[in-house]
């Protein structure tokens, strides 16, 4: 047994979803979204190092001293898999390891939206889960492309950095490459997917020009494009894969975005008011007419009053879904406050505001 799973299992055993290691700091875990001190000494140079090489592969180590950042997947047995992040600060060496469950959980057990289900019957197009780090984009997305896996068949790629949670072939194919190991980049990822005959690609992380152009073509061209930005609202969304591209490119860009894009989950997590754990709250954004015409038009400000024009339809604000938690007692008016998107709207109830 390697030393630092005695560190996952104390974060585990905690019910605690991320730890943290930096040199001259104890080790640290974020519970319920709160940083809390583990009762293990402060890590010296020496424990820290001893702690990262261990379940790290000889390869990877060399890369990481050579760099100073590393990202893999490690596996505690058949208990936990965990993301990882080895990073150099300026006191030493740090690392954050992220818990992934081993059972990819459900859209009716993450209390998600129904709607979000429908994303599994498309054919084509673009979907795209986005908000800020530990939102849970990943488990988001995992549960759909379960979903997918469970009910059709269909030839899925993924393309991550690192793999998160490894999915069974069930009634489709599922094919998952990992950026660094099985493919230089995201972007070559989706470059080869063409000559795959792929249905569905599940693009990891679309940070940048290259990486978004390539996942709006595909989504263009007939295939089904699921992908990750780190924006927290649908017009934001919008706005920036816009903003990516050089003024003389984005009119075709409006054109190619207005006739692929299917969907926006725009996801954060809200601490609920007993204190034990936290839940999703989603604003969802569909496909129609007026969202296609407010695109190619370059007029995104409307997509707010698309979204409340297509409740009906399955859309949701962000704010009316935490007016709604407020209401029914899940979260307190302070946190309704902190995560809101129109602050004056919870001022009155927030205590602090």
């Amino acid at each position: 047994m390697a030393l630092i799973d005695q560190l996952f299992n104390d974060m585990l055993s905690k019910g605690g979803s991320d730890l943290h290691l930096a040199e001259g700091q104890p080790p640290k875990i974020r519970r319920h979204g709160r940083l809390v001190a583990l009762d293990h000494p402060i890590l010296t140079a020496e424990t820290i190092r001893g702690y990262l090489q261990e379940i790290c592969p000889a390869e990877r180590w060399g890369r990481f001293l050579e760099t100073g950042d590393l990202d893999f997947a490690h596996a505690l047995g058949t208990v936990a898999r965990f993301r990882v992040n080895y990073f150099n600060q300026s006191h030493g060496m740090g690392a954050v390891l992220r818990t992934i469950p081993t059972k990819i959980k459900t859209l009716d057990e993450l209390n998600l939206p129904p709607v979000l289900k429908t994303m599994s019957l498309l054919r084509s197009g673009l979907v795209l889960v986005t908000g800020p780090t530990g939102s849970g984009k990943s488990t988001t997305l995992a549960a759909i492309i379960d979903l997918i896996n469970e009910t059709s068949s269909r030839h899925i790629l993924t393309i991550e950095e690192p793999i998160e949670f490894v999915h069974q072939t069930k009634k489709s194919i599922i094919c998952q490459r990992e950026v660094g190991i099985d493919v230089n980049s995201f972007a070559d990822g989706l470059r080869t997917a063409g000559r795959q005959d792929c249905d569905v690609v599940m693009v990891g992380e679309m940070r940048d020009h290259e990486t978004i152009s390539l996942a709006i073509s595909a989504a263009t061209m007939g295939s089904l494009v699921f992908g990750t930005l780190h924006t927290n609202s649908a017009v934001k969304t919008v706005d920036r894969i816009i903003d990516v591209f050089p003024a003389a490119q984005q009119p075709q860009i409006r054109s190619m975005l207005a006739d692929s894009l299917k969907s926006v989950c725009a996801q954060i997590l809200l601490r609920t008011a007993d204190g034990s754990g936290r839940i999703a709250c989603s604003e969802i954004l569909l496909s129609n007419s007026a969202l296609s015409n407010s695109i190619r038009e370059g007029k995104t400000t409307n997509i707010r009053n698309i979204i409340q024009g297509g409740k009906n339809q399955g859309m949701q604000l962000m704010d009316d879904v935490i007016q709604k938690y407020l209401s029914e007692k899940k979260i307190t008016a302070e946190e309704a406050y902190m995560k809101a998107t129109e602050k004056s709207r919870f001022s009155q109830a927030a205590p602090h505001a």
